[in-house]
């Protein structure tokens, strides 16, 4: 797929830190409850780590116990939606359509959201900021 923001492995390795390039480039997780947005409530937006594009709002987060960063909607048009049957489940992987960088996964499985979904992300995918 043909995506705006396109590097070679080298240039991604290059500029991502190791954990990072772990997470975005090879659909990685990050340890649960370790990530820096994980409680965070601070108003503003949220963008990919990888190239800058807006994903999340920070209105449409909410804590929901999973241990990374839980939001209910994305900003429109900003998320690509991957089936993905790893590890013996059945998910919806969300990258960055933008990039193509790994983000995380939507669940629908409600938690009283305005939506019924819990977009689950990876901090280390994530880059908050503020809102002035």
């Amino acid at each position: 797929m043909g995506y705006e923001v396109e590097k070679t492995d080298e240039q991604w390795r290059a500029e991502l830190t190791a954990e990072e390039y772990a997470v975005l480039r090879q659909a990685g997780t990050e340890r649960a409850f370790s990530g820096e947005y994980n409680d965070t409530e601070d108003e503003g937006t949220y963008e990919c780590r990888a190239c800058g594009a807006e994903l999340f709002t920070s209105s449409t987060k909410f804590h929901s116990g999973c241990g990374w960063p839980s939001f209910y909607q994305p900003i429109s048009e900003t998320i690509e939606y991957i089936e993905d049957t790893s590890h013996g489940m059945k998910r919806v992987e969300v990258r960055c359509v933008n990039c193509g960088s790994h983000l995380g996964h939507v669940f629908p499985d409600g938690f009283g959201t305005p939506t019924g979904d819990r977009y689950c992300i990876n901090s280390v995918s994530l880059r908050l900021t503020p809102k002035e």
